[in-house]
């Protein structure tokens, strides 16, 4: 039987293309397109941590607008799809496979983390990797991809912590030139000039989301607890000022074309005047928020007018030997330093009791020939104690002759005390005359009695008025602030018992 043979047709593997390079027209003739000395690396592992949702039209030109100067010098670029409802990772995947460009990495989030979310998991990747610069560029191709080694440049250098694109600058001629909506360029100016006036900066615009960062700066700003939403970029400026990091601005085009927008104006300028408020009452102890956490200081300086250590500064002046007891962070030593005087701070391991400390240190003291100091300080320590004896004691031995000890106590009868025992309150907290360590209560009658019981000669007092600035974030050096101490401190003149928040003893040996 004859077989008629079967032709079996070959299959090639399929051809792997070089992505090519499909800048937009105005770059093909821009004088501040890339060049191979700006997109050097230096050494540095640079990261290009692209966004993306929904951008099944626009990822793969975006891809292709990165220059081959660029590719030749970046690590990675890496694709983080925030669960699209359409194709764009198989796209992306598709072309990573089919392209020569090994670089290329895709990502697909599980469930849609939110704007804010993405960035967060793409910088903690950058960071596990160990990478030393990543750039944030958007999917949806409204920022310039040719213009990406302007961005990492000064990173490169070590001339910034963090590179923005700024669209205000008129470089590329401006925001209104490149299609930006009027109501869009009004409100960014407008909360601009906001968060400026607020933070202390000076930037051109806090809304570009075209980004560069030092992985190693990021890798010491906790971002777990940052917002998911858009406003993201505002909350990382505002940890990067904390954080004292360098931050500089770049002129960038502004591109306005068929993308969604998905920010919803009113809702985002109310999130972001939120944002900078909440950053305000934190940093100026007034109530801690958890995005904010950590720059929470519960025992802050007091920098307003007749408050403690406005008293206390003036009490202690210049060049003199100073002992500061109970110093907790020892900010206040150190502003004693800097104004001139020798600073020896007491303070022990947090959690361990103010008296334990306290008695350990000046037990230390004790037993060392230390030369007697002209001022000691026990601001805001009585209180903690159950019993001072011990403390008062060291300290007339430790003051020199003509030395002062300067004492601070909370005024238990204070108005809002008071008022609150009225009204069959007494609830502790965790600061204030109620601080929930404190375990003795004073009058101004009492401590001058407990002082006097231990040797001591009282030649001046002084009375702090209700502080504002912790119920109100607001500078210290406000205008209304100012006035506002001013008119307490007279009421509290007339009537030092009923509005007086702390009690200032100055005694003698």
């Amino acid at each position: 039987m004859d077989v008629s043979p079967i032709t079996v047709p070959r299959v090639e593997a399929p051809q792997r293309l070089t992505l090519p390079f499909e800048p937009l027209p105005q770059f093909r003739r821009n004088t501040l397109e890339e060049s191979p000395a700006r997109a050097d690396n230096r050494g540095k592992r640079i990261g290009i941590f692209i966004v993306a949702y929904n951008a099944l039209t626009t990822l793969s030109k975006v891809l292709k607008r990165i220059t081959p100067d660029v590719w030749q010098n970046v690590e990675q670029v890496v694709v983080f799809d925030d669960a699209s409802d359409d194709a764009t990772y198989e796209l992306a995947v598709g072309i990573q496979a089919m392209t020569n460009v090994p670089k290329l990495r895709v990502l697909k989030h599980a469930k849609n983390l939110g704007y804010g979310g993405n960035q967060k998991a793409g910088y903690r990747y950058f960071i596990e990797q160990g990478f030393d610069v990543v750039v944030l560029l958007h999917g949806d191709g409204q920022y310039a991809p040719e213009l990406l080694s302007h961005m990492y440049a000064p990173l490169v250098r070590g001339e910034a912590d963090a590179v923005f694109g700024s669209r205000m600058m008129k470089d590329f001629g401006g925001p209104l030139k490149g299609g930006m909506p009027l109501y869009k360029y009004v409100g960014n100016r407008v909360l601009t000039a906001f968060e400026n006036r607020a933070l202390g900066l000076h930037l051109s615009e806090f809304h570009s989301g075209y980004r560069a960062y030092n992985v190693h700066a990021l890798a010491q700003i906790k971002l777990d607890k940052l917002t998911d939403d858009f406003h993201f970029d505002t909350e990382i400026i505002i940890k990067l000022h904390h954080q004292n990091f360098r931050i500089v601005e770049v002129p960038i085009p502004t591109f306005y074309g068929d993308e969604i927008c998905r920010v919803n104006g009113p809702k985002y300028a109310k999130a972001i005047v939120r944002a900078v408020y909440r950053y305000a009452k934190t940093s100026r102890a007034v109530r801690s928020y958890p995005e904010y956490a950590e720059y929470f200081v519960p025992y802050a300086v007091k920098r307003s007018l007749y408050s403690l250590h406005y008293y206390a500064s003036r009490l202690v002046g210049t060049n003199q030997r100073v002992l500061d007891s109970g110093s907790k962070d020892g900010a206040f030593g150190g502003e004693l330093a800097r104004a001139g005087n020798s600073v020896t701070s007491l303070d022990c391991e947090p959690g361990t009791p103010t008296r334990n400390r306290l008695e350990a240190g000046f037990g230390w003291l004790m037993n060392r020939s230390v030369e007697p100091f002209d001022r000691i300080l026990l601001l805001d320590v009585l209180e903690h104690l159950s019993d001072p004896s011990r403390i008062l004691q060291d300290s007339r031995r430790l003051l020199a002759q003509r030395g002062k000890l300067i004492v601070s106590v909370p005024n238990a009868v204070n108005l809002t005390v008071r008022l609150m025992v009225l009204f069959g309150r007494f609830q502790y907290s965790d600061r204030g005359i109620l601080d929930w360590s404190h375990v003795r209560f004073f009058t101004r009658r009492t401590v001058r009695s407990l002082l006097e019981q231990y040797g001591w000669r009282i030649t001046g007092c002084h009375f702090t008025i209700i502080p504002v600035e912790r119920v109100i974030p607001i500078r210290p050096n406000n205008p209304l602030l100012r006035l506002t101490n001013h008119l307490l401190r007279l009421i509290t003149a007339v009537a030092p018992g009923l509005f007086a928040y702390e009690i200032v003893l100055v005694a003698e040996r």
